[in-house]
Order: structure tokens, then sequence, then C-alpha cells
């Protein structure tokens, strides 16, 4: 038996710069979509999201996973203001009606996927 893992089929393998990603407004701001709907065989969605200022919302399917990347501000978690900077990770799981206040760049992972479908305004 050898010691390395034979491969059956190719790694559905996706490298992509923002640049090379489709940018269209959203529930937050802005967002590029560097993982998302096209992109077949990815276990989550994730987009670099310009936020100034976000609608509260809330998902109840999704799980989103915010990571502050630039500047700062405050995350609304059912109506708890807590402040962010560069560095914060935030678990939002599904029901949990959110916003934000300020400008920041924050990676946005969404688990399974972010769908409009998906995004409810409280």
């Amino acid at each position: 038996m050898s010691d390395q893992l034979e491969r059956t089929s190719p790694l559905n393998l996706i490298f992509r710069h923002q640049d090379e990603a489709e940018k269209e407004r959203s529930a937050c701001g802005y967002r590029y979509r560097l993982l998302s709907r096209g992109d077949d065989g990815v276990a989550a969605w994730a987009h670099a999201v310009d936020i100034d200022g976000a609608k509260p919302h809330y998902h109840k399917r999704a799980t989103e996973l915010y990571y502050i990347l630039e500047g700062g501000g405050k995350v609304v978690l059912d109506g708890e203001k807590r402040e962010v900077r560069p560095g914060c990770m935030i678990h939002i799981p599904p029901g949990v009606v959110h916003g934000a206040i300020g400008k920041m760049r924050v990676l946005v992972v969404g688990i399974p996927y972010i769908d409009d479908s998906d995004v409810f305004y409280s």
C-alpha cells in the first residue's frame, strides 16, 4: 500500500484576486465575490466587503464569520453594540440580527453560502 494518497479526480482549486472578482452592492455595502455563486464545489462563500454602515438583517440558513481587515466601528448583534477593530473575528449564527456602524473592510465567510434570498430585514 502506498504512503501517498491517490487522487482519482482533480481538486477544485481556486486562486482569485479581488480585482478579478465581481463587485456589487450588498446589504452591508459593496462586496467582492472572492468565492461565490458560480464556483462549484466550494464549502463556503467568501466576500471582501467594504462596509459603511449596514442595515440590521438576519439569515435563516447561513452562518456568517466576520473578520475585520481594516477600519473599525461597532457591530450590532441582537441589539448589543460591540466595538471592532482589525483582527476581530465574529461568529454570527442563523437568526441573529446583525448590522454595523462605521467604515470597515471585512472578510465575510458564509456557511454554507450567502444568498440574497436568505437576507431578511428586521
